[in-house]
């Protein structure tokens, strides 16, 4: 890839494609702190944002799951609004919330929020009932029931919809921090776009990809730990 990126930038021979050489060089240069406030920035909009839309993912897809009445009442609600594109919400939200981290945080959990509610809703509908009767037939609890038969259920859909759901997210992560904030990989490619500094603009676009890789091996790293019983 790097080579094909030197060719390009070789053939195209313009200031705004660097050679590779250039933007790693801009990457190793970067502020530690500077850099790495940017970041955990990023990083607290996007963990907060997936733990509100799990937690409120995982109650409403229960409640679906387990009543056919809630079912019943909730299906047209979520079917209707989760087509519509999130990015779409993104003025409505912002007139809203304001364009402070309320908004920005609650981007990211709609992303998450609708699949989290399908995938969680379908997972517990597919445990067969024999199952639990097999536990209410030793004694189990309900809050026994629900740990070791409903949660991990649920909880394996879970994982592959963060998976499907986490390159959107920080895709409107990126465009929710190019308002309203000092802070934030979006606003730091987009504030040396505007410098043109350009070895710094792709330098910031290589951090955010390895960030987001980074998310997604720790995804990898939960369904492998928590998961132990589908091997």
């Amino acid at each position: 890839m790097n080579v094909v990126w030197y060719i390009a930038s070789w053939l195209m021979n313009h200031v705004i494609l660097p050679n590779p050489v250039a933007v790693y060089s801009a990457l190793a240069q970067l502020g530690g702190r500077e850099i790495g406030l940017h970041v955990v920035y990023s990083l607290a909009r996007i963990f907060i944002g997936v733990i509100l839309g799990l937690i409120f993912g995982l109650l409403i897809g229960l409640l679906m799951g387990r009543s056919n009445f809630w079912n019943k009442l909730l299906d047209p609600v979520v079917y209707l609004t989760y087509p519509v594109p999130k990015i779409a919400l993104l003025p409505v939200v912002m007139l809203f919330f304001g364009l402070g981290e309320g908004s920005k945080i609650l981007m990211i959990m709609l992303i998450l929020l609708f699949q989290v509610i399908i995938s969680v809703r379908d997972g517990v509908r597919a445990i067969p009932n024999n199952t639990y009767d097999v536990l209410m037939s030793i004694g189990a609890s309900n809050m026994q029931k629900f740990w070791h038969v409903t949660l991990p259920g649920a909880l394996s859909v879970i994982l592959s919809t963060i998976r499907i759901s986490l390159g959107t997210a920080i895709s409107i992560l990126f465009f929710t921090e190019i308002y309203g904030t000092e802070h934030g990989m979006g606003y730091f490619i987009m504030d040396a776009w505007l410098r043109l500094d350009y070895p710094e603009m792709y330098a910031g676009i290589l951090l955010f990809s390895i960030v987001g890789f980074g998310l997604f091996l720790l995804v990898d790293y939960l369904d492998v730990k928590f998961m132990k019983w589908r091997n």
